[in-house]
Parts: C-alpha cells; structure tokens; sequence
C-alpha cells in the first residue's frame, strides 16, 4: 500500500512539475534580434512619420470624399506627431519588451502598411439577414 502511494505521489508531483521544468527560457539571440527590430522600426517610423499627411490625405478623401481633403491634412499633421512620438519612444526603450514582448506600438507598424480600402461589411450583414 505504501509503495503505491508512494508511486501516486511521485507520479503526481512529475505530473505537476514536468511541463514547468521544460518551458525553455528565451534565446539571447532571438532577445538580440527583437531588440533590434524595435529600435529600427523606431528609426523608420519616426524618419517616415512626414508621409503620414499625404497618406491621411489620400485615405479621407477615399472614404469621405471631397470633405476629406481637408480634414485629411489635420488627421495627417496629428499622425505625423503621433507616429514620430512612436518612433522616438521605440528607439529609446528599445531594450525593454514593453508592450508584449517587443511589439509595436502602433498599428500599423509602419507608414506604408493599411493603404488597402476599407471592407464594406454592411451587404454582407443584409444578405444573412
């Protein structure tokens, strides 16, 4: 009897124990390579950030029409300073695997991402319907 409680326990204990002890810490490499990503996407982000009034302007006008093209130069300038803040707060703190784990700050990560048209989802909704 004892020899199966004794069994059962370790057999418990390496049950609770076994998946804690295999979890593999992080590569110094990979670490390396996370860091280095953020502190380029940094750099990119707060020399490109300028691209974000004609992007702002061509998107509003897209999806507004002509009132878009004078709102999209404000939403630009704002994204400007927005994305170069980012850019700059990426660059500093790039050693720090803040948010997440090294991920970005921003969506899209970088200016010339999220130029594709908006989906229209509301045909969609009216056919299920």
């Amino acid at each position: 009897m004892k020899k199966v409680l004794l069994l059962s326990a370790f057999l418990c204990t390496f049950v609770v124990m076994g998946p804690g002890l295999a979890n593999a810490d992080q590569q110094p490499e990979m670490i390396a390579e996370k860091m280095a990503i953020k502190f380029v996407r940094g750099i990119t982000n707060t020399v490109t950030s300028i691209v974000e009034i004609p992007k702002q302007t061509i998107l509003t006008g897209r999806d507004m029409g002509p009132a878009g093209y004078v709102i999209g130069p404000i939403k630009g300038v704002g994204m400007t300073l927005y994305r170069g803040v980012v850019g700059i707060v990426e660059t500093l703190f790039c050693m720090v695997p803040q948010p997440g784990y090294y991920d970005p700050l921003i969506d899209p990560e970088y200016v010339w991402q999220g130029w594709a048209p908006k989906r229209d989802t509301a045909k969609a909704v009216e056919e299920e319907k």
